[in-house]
């Protein structure tokens, strides 16, 4: 198990991916495979060179990794924040591979950064800086070979800079779906900027139809608790308010607000549109930025940065359900103490995969120079995530129904280590998400 201060988001990735290994026969098949799943195919690091608005040149380090290209091109956002270096992007390139195979979608995984406070730069400088990242990726990234998509700290506009960018070096060509999340009017997708909460949306009520959460079956009532003001989770707010649910408490980076009886979520966004932030909205209990992950509700959405539900917190969440609108909010040590404490948690490469599926939706638009009307995209998105819901729903009760076979096959090869526990819906998650990247691998084989 992994402790706090032995965090790191690889850390975090290798271990769940871990967790799925003595559910999948092809492991013992194969040797080596663990290694070549799990491994990234290609990490780029460059330098940039910016010159920012005082005539001075400031560098910055950017990276991009591609996890895996075995069932299609890469497809991963990329983020600016200051904390961005090559692990933490290798664990997110990682956990895209697994999220495309999870939904069925022909992409492998990637993701990138540039290590940067993006609040602190103009927007000129911000656009100099993208700029520079993408020409110093160069053919690294293309339409079917790596295709970016927005993250932490970037947007519509930083996207719109990469297809310029982008376009200016390959002049000539169908440069459009080299990019996702791009402004309407530039290819981009209507319905792309709520997909990730909208697609966390139909996983939860799909989950909660099919009997998931004893007691409740769906929104309607339900108290919902958000981490994180960004677009996943002011979106989530909106969406899960509109479907009949009671926003008791949000949060952003400055701190959180609290209200048993509910919030008004569109005063709230005005009031972070104003002001910045969600705190000092009136008539509301001021929250620590974590402490939103501890009031009581029916739902708790982690909707900001991996690492906030931890093993020193997780027995204080109240809540029944998580959903994991992030990426990596949840260690593995908090895993088992939500487990041990009744809670069910709907893990990242299910619950927040909306975005790279309609990410999917714009990338064919793009190939096809098509555009198609928003129902369209949200009803192919909510067929996309109820299958995937079904098929994890399914693989966890299999598993369990099994456990027996797969503890005494383990006690046999591993004799000396612990009985193997029993598999969470996210442990089922993997095993789909990892069995069909097995699959796809032994039946493609290797060239030369």
């Amino acid at each position: 198990m992994i402790t706090e201060g032995e965090l790191n988001p690889l850390r975090v990735a290798n271990h769940q991916f871990n967790q799925a290994v003595p559910f999948l026969d092809q492991f013992k098949e194969c040797t080596g495979m663990r290694e070549w799943l799990f491994e990234p195919e290609q990490v780029v690091r460059v330098s940039l060179p910016v010159r920012m608005d005082d005539g001075c040149v400031e560098m910055f380090r950017g990276y991009r990794v591609l996890h895996s290209n075995a069932r299609g091109p890469g497809k991963g956002g990329f983020r600016f924040h200051p904390t961005v270096n090559e692990e933490e992007v290798r664990a997110l390139a990682a956990w895209m591979t697994w999220k495309c195979a999870l939904v069925d979608v022909p992409f492998g995984g990637a993701k990138g950064g540039v290590a940067c406070d993006a609040r602190l730069l103009s927007e000129g400088e911000k656009a100099r800086v993208t700029r520079r990242y993408i020409s110093a990726l160069g053919d690294n990234i293309g339409p079917h070979t790596d295709i970016p998509a927005p993250d932490l700290y970037t947007d519509q506009q930083t996207m719109a800079w990469v297809f310029d960018t982008y376009s200016m070096m390959h002049p000539g060509e169908n440069c459009f779906p080299v990019v996702t999340g791009k402004p309407v009017d530039l290819g981009g997708s209507l319905g792309r900027d709520s997909a990730t909460a909208m697609g966390s949306l139909y996983v939860t009520e799909h989950f909660l139809e099919l009997g998931g959460l004893p007691g409740l079956t769906s929104l309607k009532g339900a108290d919902v608790a958000i981490q994180g003001f960004g677009n996943a989770g002011r979106w989530a707010a909106r969406l899960y308010d509109d479907a009949g649910a009671r926003i008791v408490a949000v949060s952003d980076s400055q701190g959180g607000i609290f209200e048993p009886g509910g919030l008004d979520v569109k005063r709230v966004a005005d009031h972070k549109d104003a002001t910045g932030s969600v705190v000092d909205f009136p008539s509301t209990k001021a929250l620590a930025p974590r402490e939103v992950l501890e009031v009581p509700c029916d739902i708790l959405i982690p909707a900001a940065m991996e690492n906030q539900i931890v093993e020193s917190n997780a027995g204080r969440v109240q809540a029944r359900l998580v959903v994991e609108a992030a990426n990596g909010p949840t260690t593995p040590e908090a895993d088992v103490i939500l487990h041990d404490n009744g809670i069910i948690v709907l893990p990242d490469i299910l619950a927040n995969a909306g975005g790279v599926v309609v990410s999917y939706y714009e990338w064919v638009q793009n190939l096809q120079n098509q555009q198609w009307e928003e129902h369209e995209v949200q009803e192919k998105l909510k067929k996309k995530m109820y299958r995937a819901t079904n098929v994890v729903v399914t693989s966890r009760a299999a598993l369990v129904d099994a456990i027996d076979h797969y503890r005494a096959e383990w006690a046999v090869d591993h004799p000396d280590e612990s009985p193997l526990d029993a598999p969470t819906i996210r442990t089922a998650a993997y095993v789909v998400a990892v069995g069909r990247c097995v699959k796809t691998l032994m039946e493609r084989g290797i060239w030369p």
